[in-house]
């Protein structure tokens, strides 16, 4: 831990007990273990000009928060990929939700007043896992072309597919969304219709709600079709400029996951971006 930098004893003695572990592993695997002496040596130069900056971190937003400073924690990856609460194994290694930005940061449940969900106008899945709305045709090969679906770090494409209002509306309730940012509404232009999925047809039942074991092939989306906009979004900046059949697919999601939908992105640059 940073704090350790502050007490070279401490330091020393933590060193001692992490390298014979992981120089036991790097022995194994026929690689030159770390000498400790040269670790050492590296974190003390570095020690001065971290720990001017090392203070409690629940300290320091709790004095912002009474000094009534505005507080943003951003998410990284989405809900349906969290440990717990997403499409188990298909997940990640911790948790997602907004919880855990009181719970990392030491912050009070409470002081966490306002979550703003974000949404693309379709859905995207990297990797394995469940995906009912999943397109392997021409428009899902659109729809990954003119979104540049893939992934920012892997370079891997994205799976894309129609808006998944069951898997929406699960993200929203389990997340406590207050408001929603509805991204890349661009990317569905042209289209004449666009489909959402508003239930599941599950083992011969329709349901709406996401069943805890997703077994792909015995669940199928039920859709609803709407009119698309065929007219290009890039040049629109503001919500009365939005074309109709936009603005209805916007209210139906209002209706299906009651909670409004603030923000609308109409390009990947930062002034693309509608406040309704």
């Amino acid at each position: 831990r940073v704090c350790d930098l502050a007490d070279k004893a401490l330091l020393d003695t933590k060193l001692d007990r992490m390298l014979h572990h992981h120089n036991a592993l790097l022995k194994g695997w026929g690689a030159e273990p770390v000498e400790k002496k040269e670790l050492l040596d590296a974190l003390l130069e570095v020690a001065p000009k971290i720990l001017p900056f090392m203070e409690p971190v629940w300290k320091r937003l709790d004095t912002l928060r009474r000094e009534g400073k505005r507080i943003l924690f951003e998410g990284a990856q989405g809900v349906m990929l969290d440990v717990d609460h997403g499409t188990y194994p298909f997940v990640t290694s911790s948790n997602t939700v907004p919880g855990m930005a009181a719970i990392g940061s030491g912050s009070s449940l409470h002081a966490v007043n306002y979550i703003l969900g974000i949404t693309k106008a379709y859905t995207t899945r990297v990797g394995s896992g469940p995906f009912p709305t999943e397109l392997f045709d021409e428009t899902g090969e659109t729809i990954g072309r003119v979104g540049k679906e893939f992934g920012a770090t892997t370079g891997r494409k994205r799976r894309c597919g129609w808006l998944d209002l069951v898997a929406l509306r699960y993200a929203v309730r389990i997340n406590g969304v207050t408001k929603l940012m509805m991204m890349k509404a661009d990317v569905l232009s042209g289209f004449k219709t666009v489909n959402v999925c508003t239930a599941y047809q599950y083992n011969g039942k329709t349901i709406t709600h996401l069943p805890y074991s997703i077994a792909p092939e015995h669940l199928h989306p039920v859709y609803t079709e709407l009119k698309g906009w065929e007219q290009q979004l890039s040049g629109i900046t503001a919500a009365s400029g939005l074309p109709e059949t936009l603005r209805q697919y916007i209210a139906f999601l209002e209706t299906a996951l009651g909670v409004p939908v603030t923000i609308v992105s109409v390009g990947p640059d930062r002034t693309q971006t509608i406040h309704c």
